[in-house]
């Protein structure tokens, strides 16, 4: 995974999904794995109050310079808010983090208050379910590998099931499917 990607501008295309990832978001927001925070960001200068929470220093420095809260935590940790969230919004591939999709979202669902709603970005349709072993490159520095999954929008349903979530409804955008979770 190059780290240009997540560190360049936002396309035009990106705003577009950043905008349809955070519209719906009117009360207490999570972004599990927020890399450089433009997520958070977007929902606090639009009064939402919100967190990210990332493994990497970095991505929790990057999130703090552009002045939004960011906790360096793992997310299958100790978490402020367990249980109260309004919404958690896993995007950016971030569904693949540790690899178990089906533990993560059962993760994202602790979290959740009772009627909250996970946002989450999955793959292409045709992706399936796939877990590799990645990492992240610079021209400079080449990190550790570590387990990352990657899941197809057609299976939605089925991973969403196996962690006691339903499909409330769908979209794609700019060829980004986006799919909004509540609890069984």
């Amino acid at each position: 995974m190059r780290v240009a990607r997540w560190l360049g501008a936002d396309t035009p295309e990106d705003e577009h999904v950043d905008h349809v990832l955070t519209c719906c978001c009117d009360g207490p927001t999570v972004d599990l794995g927020c890399g450089p925070g433009r997520l958070t960001t977007r929902l606090l200068r639009h009064g939402v109050a919100a967190l990210g929470v990332d493994v990497s220093p970095m991505a929790v420095a990057m999130t703090r310079f552009r002045g939004a809260p960011a906790l360096h935590r793992d997310l299958f940790g100790r978490m402020p808010g367990t249980g109260r969230w309004a919404y958690a919004i896993l995007a950016d591939g971030n569904l693949g983090i540790g690899g178990d999709p089906v533990r993560l979202l059962r993760r994202t669902r602790e979290l959740l208050a009772p009627d909250g709603v996970a946002i989450v970005e999955f793959a292409r349709a045709g992706t399936g379910v796939v877990v590799d072993r990645i990492r992240l490159e610079c021209p400079t520095r080449v990190g550790e590998w570590f387990p990352w999954a990657r899941v197809g929008v057609e299976r939605a349903e089925s991973v969403a099931a196996a962690a006691g979530l339903r499909v409330l409804t769908t979209a794609t955008v700019s060829d980004r499917p986006i799919v909004w979770l509540a609890r069984s």
